[in-house]
């Protein structure tokens, strides 16, 4: 007998479902199943839409909503009664290094929770008990602009490449030469000041020739004869002191030394067996000679009215004192009253009165009416103190001028020679008032010389002690402590 359509039609509907539920084991278990199926299916809808929604961002104003703490994600609680399906299975939470943002690698958020905020932000991982409390913190770097002291002026453009506007970048500390261009006195040497009382006990005292001969440490003699005494020092000293001074001893006993300067040209000073300066000349690189001081033909020649002792002696003239027809401001210049132009006239101008010839260097140094025919320039602002002859760094800008005045006389001249005297007073004995002013003329060449550039060549010294006083007394007189200076070339000149 035929089957009616609405019979077949729910035979093929049990024919269909008879597998599940015989694996349910009653129809009241498939209807649960096609329940539980039904809400994964949503789930699964409900994830793609939020992926969705993240990847294109959300609607402008949507406010920021917190961040959950990263986890497994949140489970779905079945109503009371609804058995939990088989087929869903939950997986382990995976170990995965800190979240930093949304997007496809990030966890799920739970079902039915507002979408997270797509802005990149820091998310800290809980602390970790065994790290301590500030372990996975990322607090965001500020950037902090660098205090200026008030009134820096920055200078546009001297910021360094993606540093904030404004800010200049710390230079290193400038290394050279101070702003003031003013010479510097240098420090006070450490090395122990030599004692006059030392150069007094080192003396060694002989006679020779009817003579009376004091020699002291460096080569320094003194002579007395009759009512006269002169001093004679090593004239290569002063030399030797040069950074690139050397010396060479011939067979007869003369000693030349020399130095070279930066052009190439090298300074002699030759000295004979007795110490008395021969000649002091300069060599260029094409091998000639300039000569500064020439003295062989007075050494040679004795018998032309000068009584020359053998070896060491004085040479005497029999001179009258000159006659001076210039004010005697202009004749002896007071070095701290003067300007400029009267130093500088006062070391550049010819004799006072007619010379008879051209004269040796020991003629100059031992007759004082020859060496009065010059000018000459009193230096009154030198002190120095009891028994000693080092001119102190303090006092070194005090010879400025004079260092000024003579350089510019050797630019006219290169080969002027400028003598430098050393008075004391009238205390004390005459042999050691000799050896003081000799060293503190010396002294004071060395100064002009060391800190000022004057050529030690265009130089000589010569201490006279108390022969000479400014003020006519037997006491203490400052007046009578004192160092001149005098141009000497015309002296010695043959014109």
């Amino acid at each position: 007998m035929l089957r009616s359509p609405p019979t077949l039609l729910g035979a093929l509907v049990l024919a269909a479902i008879a597998p599940t539920a015989g694996h349910a084991g009653t129809d009241d278990g498939a209807r649960p199943l096609v329940l539980a199926q039904a809400q994964q299916s949503d789930e699964e809808k409900a994830k793609r839409r939020q992926q969705q929604q993240q990847q294109k961002g959300p609607p402008a104003g949507t406010p920021r909503q917190a961040t959950p703490p990263p986890g497994p994600p949140a489970k779905s609680q079945p109503g009371p009664g609804t058995p939990q399906p088989r087929s869903v299975r939950t997986p382990p939470p995976e170990s995965k290094p800190p979240f930093k943002g949304p997007g496809p690698s990030g966890p799920p958020p739970a079902a039915g929770t507002a979408p997270p905020h797509p802005e990149p932000r820091l998310v800290t991982p809980p602390p970790d008990p065994k790290k301590g409390p500030e372990w996975g913190k990322q607090p965001q770097k500020q950037v902090v602009p660098r205090q200026l002291p008030p009134g820096t002026a920055t200078t546009p453009g001297s910021a360094a490449p993606g540093s904030p506007p404004g800010l200049v970048p710390k230079q290193p500390k400038a290394v050279g030469p101070a702003p003031d261009l003013k010479r510097v006195p240098p420090p006070a040497s450490k090395t122990a000041v030599p004692r006059f009382e030392d150069v007094q006990k080192a003396r060694t005292e002989r006679v020779e020739g009817g003579r009376r001969v004091i020699e002291e440490p460096g080569k320094r003699l003194i002579v007395k004869e009759g009512s006269r005494a002169v001093i004679r020092h090593d004239e290569a000293a002063r030399f030797l002191r040069h950074r690139d001074a050397k010396s060479e001893r011939r067979a007869d006993g003369t000693v030349t030394t020399f130095y070279a300067r930066p052009d190439g040209v090298r300074v002699y000073t030759e000295v004979d067996a007795h110490g008395r300066l021969v000649r002091r000349y300069r060599r260029g690189p094409d091998g000639r000679e300039h000569h500064i001081i020439d003295n062989r033909r007075f050494l040679r020649n004795a018998a032309i009215g000068v009584a020359v002792g053998a070896g060491i002696g004085l040479a005497i003239l029999a001179l009258a004192p000159p006659r001076v027809t210039i004010a005697r401001e202009k004749y002896i210049v007071d070095y701290e009253r003067a300007s400029d132009d009267d130093l500088y006239e006062a070391l550049s101008a010819p004799p006072v009165d007619e010379l008879e010839r051209a004269y040796s260097l020991d003629e100059i140094r031992d007759n004082y009416e020859l060496r009065q025919r010059m000018r000459r320039i009193e230096l009154g602002n030198i002190h120095f103190e009891f028994g000693a002859w080092e001119v102190t760094p303090d006092q070194y800008p005090r010879l400025e001028r004079l260092a000024r005045a003579i350089l510019r006389v050797l630019r006219r001249n290169p080969d002027e020679v400028f003598l430098i005297e050393g008075h004391t007073d009238a205390v004390g004995s005459d042999v050691d008032n000799l050896s003081l002013s000799d060293r503190r003329a010396e002294a004071v060449a060395e100064v002009l010389s060391q800190e000022f550039g004057v050529p030690p060549e265009n130089l000589v010294t010569q201490g006279y002690g108390e022969q000479f006083l400014k003020v006519p007394t037997q006491a203490a007189e400052p007046l009578n402590r004192r160092v001149e200076v005098r141009r000497i070339t015309p002296l010695m000149s043959e014109r």
